[in-house]
């Protein structure tokens, strides 16, 4: 059957040299936002960075003048973490002058360093403080049509000896469920300094993950668990939450110290403050090492996953359906078998799953495309057996 698409950023538009990252919400109003990282000068992970968006009134379909959400100057800003935040909930917070808006918020939680400030260069601990990884919030409360300046939380969400520091990328999680219903939930990674002689801190079991809670719509943070195992069986990187039925918070990230999977994940029955277990491999999926995307659907219940398909390659993007919870996983949707990178899941409607997600021809930062798939298709056990 055909599926609707569309494109809301292209490569070597607009200004940018590329797009990446992205991350996609439903503001109160109904109106979808399609956020990324406006890279101004090529594809890659530094340099002059700034947080974009563009807004859809027509479920994805068609998209809005692009608007600069965050800039560090001409340093980085990147990683952006939306949440939203209902009417009657957190209002009467913030700056007094910004708009009313149609109630409710959303909250943005991203990150800065200075343009010459590589990843590798910081988790060498060759950058000062100030020109490393800052931690920084802001809101809208009319839909992304405006939003405040931006307010800096680095102090209480990152360790003063963490490296390295990217909160999830993609959407962040408001909870729903009793008892910590309302609590926001940044998924996030970092970098410790180096234990071992010779080592210099770039090596991948030294990365780490927690994430960050907030329990008062994002005025104050602060650090909930913590995972720094460095054995090399699992180095928590890049992390994506969702909120089960039962209020269990979900947790999937990719790590690279494991093959095929590259996929690990871990559960938290206290709304983010501990974990049950650290993070375990996951193979029941397989993936690249790349950023993914987790999505709890109420009605139908279950538990949506994108990545790239293919366990080698940035290609092949798929969504995968679990009906107990994240423990097994089948194939339910595949775009096709072209390029593919980053991804985020957003619920559009009650029939519409929407994914955005980064996709090309000959590579997969040409564009940054979004497609609404009926939930219909992930509503049931396929008769394809399980993957991988």
């Amino acid at each position: 059957m055909p599926y609707e698409t569309s494109v809301p950023f292209r490569a070597g538009s607009e200004g940018y040299a590329s797009f990446r990252i992205p991350a996609c919400v439903l503001a109160p109003d109904g109106t979808l936002l399609a956020f990324a990282e406006g890279r101004v000068d090529s594809s890659g992970d530094t340099g002059h960075i700034d947080i974009v968006a563009r807004r859809s009134a027509d479920g994805g379909r068609s998209w809005g003048e692009l608007r600069v959400v965050a800039s560090h100057g001409t340093g980085t800003a990147g990683n952006p973490s939306p949440v939203v935040i209902p009417p009657g909930e957190g209002e009467g917070e913030g700056d007094a002058e910004e708009p009313e808006g149609t109630g409710g918020r959303i909250v943005l939680v991203f990150v800065t360093n200075a343009a010459d400030a590589t990843e590798d260069r910081i988790r060498r601990g060759e950058v000062s403080a100030g020109d490393g990884r800052r931690v920084w919030v802001q809101h809208s409360t009319d839909s992304g049509e405006s939003w405040s300046g931006p307010r800096e939380i680095t102090p209480s969400a990152k360790m003063p000896d963490w490296r390295w520091y990217a909160t999830t990328p993609g959407h962040a999680l408001r909870l729903t469920r009793s008892p910590h219903e309302g609590r926001l939930v940044v998924p996030a990674n970092h970098s410790l300094p180096p234990e071992d002689e010779g080592d210099d801190g770039t090596e991948g079991r030294y990365n780490g993950g927690h994430d960050l809670l907030s329990d008062d719509g994002g005025e104050t943070w602060r650090i909930g668990y913590t995972d720094d195992n460095t054995d090399g069986v699992v180095n928590v990187n890049e992390t994506t939450a969702a909120e089960l039925p039962d209020g269990v918070v979900y947790f999937n990230t990719r790590t690279e110290a494991i093959a095929p999977e590259h996929r690990a994940d871990a559960r938290s029955e206290d709304g983010g403050e501990s974990l049950l277990a650290p993070f375990e491999p996951q193979p029941a999926l397989t993936a690249p090492v790349v950023e993914a995307s987790v999505l709890q659907l109420y009605e139908p219940d279950v538990l949506v996953f994108s990545a790239p398909g293919d366990p080698e390659e940035r290609r092949r993007m798929t969504l995968r359906a679990s009906f107990d919870g994240g423990t097994d996983w089948w194939t339910v949707h595949t775009v096709d078998d072209r390029p593919a990178a980053y991804s985020d899941l957003v619920r559009v409607d009650d029939g519409t799953l929407g994914l955005l997600y980064e996709t090309g021809d000959e590579n997969p930062y040409e564009t940054v495309t979004f497609r609404r798939v009926p939930v219909a298709e992930l509503a049931s056990v396929p008769e394809a057996p399980q993957v991988p």
